[in-house]
């Protein structure tokens, strides 16, 4: 889906959905903002996937939302050692490693405790999981790095990469997981402009009562309070400029999918 010229549209069938853009409920109206081409066109950073064991590449994917290391069997951890630009980071036993994009900040990393990253922002996510170490923190580092963990051989156990929740492999002891930014970006179709702090407050229902609002005459006065969703807007063609997120609506993919994430659901 990520080369071709058709932007997609999610519809949340699950709980959160921080990329669904309809509800099942809205899907008449949702249609009738995509005949008369009512939306603007996101692009959202993607992974580039490859593992290579005994020096040979077995495997070579792409992610949305992250890369997941885990443990193949529940009854013991997987040994793992850490590396960015080449350098090795630290080693440790864990139930596994996250490694996400900034829209996978909100998925399955969000659940093992990672940061939550905005959109616009072009970075990548090192999670682990349950990680058996006093240094075993969330990172995040360039979106030029390479990201890279390998399975150690300590002991016997196996691994299993999931590509959003969706593509396996199985990565045996000394197999070599590399993440780096992909050149090609999946676009989504956007209905309205409602900004991603208000979405966070609408989806994890966050208290905000007591805010008052920028300052009179400060840099952000007039931007009125944050509102559940904005009406979208009539779409005009327009260039796309460098590191912009708009670029030319054209069709939307037919095939209207759930856009919930894909590794599992968030309460």
């Amino acid at each position: 889906m990520r080369h071709v010229d058709v932007p997609l549209l999610g519809v949340n069938l699950g709980h959160v959905g921080f990329l669904a853009e309809s509800e099942r409920a809205d899907l008449a109206q949702t249609v009738q903002w995509i005949a008369s081409r009512s939306y603007s066109v996101e692009e959202r950073m993607t992974i580039d996937v490859t593992v290579w064991h005994r020096g040979a590449m077995v495997a070579h994917t792409w992610a949305l939302n992250e890369a997941a290391i885990e443990k193949a069997s529940r009854e013991r951890m997987i040994e793992v050692v850490t590396e960015v630009d080449g350098k090795p980071l630290t080693s440790y036993g864990c139930d596994g490693i996250v490694l996400a994009t900034p829209t996978g900040s909100t998925a399955y990393a969000f659940s093992a405790g990672g940061p939550i990253v905005w959109p616009e922002v072009e970075a990548l996510l090192i999670t682990p999981i349950s990680a058996h170490a006093l240094f075993a923190k969330p990172l995040v580092v360039s979106p030029r790095s390479t990201l890279a963990v390998e399975i150690l051989g300590r002991t016997d156990a196996h691994g299993v990469l999931w590509c959003d929740g969706r593509r396996s492999v199985d990565l045996p002891p000394g197999a070599r997981v590399e993440v780096t930014k992909s050149p090609v970006p999946v676009r989504l179709a956007r209905t309205s402009t409602t900004p991603f702090s208000a979405r966070l407050v609408r989806k994890f229902e966050l208290p905000i009562h007591g805010w008052r609002g920028p300052v009179p005459g400060g840099p952000h006065a007039g931007l009125g309070p944050m509102v559940p969703e904005v009406p979208p807007v009539a779409w005009t063609p327009q260039g796309t400029e460098e590191g912009a997120s708009h670029s030319h609506g054209g069709p939307v993919d037919a095939s209207i999918a759930d856009a919930d994430e894909p590794k599992q659901e968030h309460t």
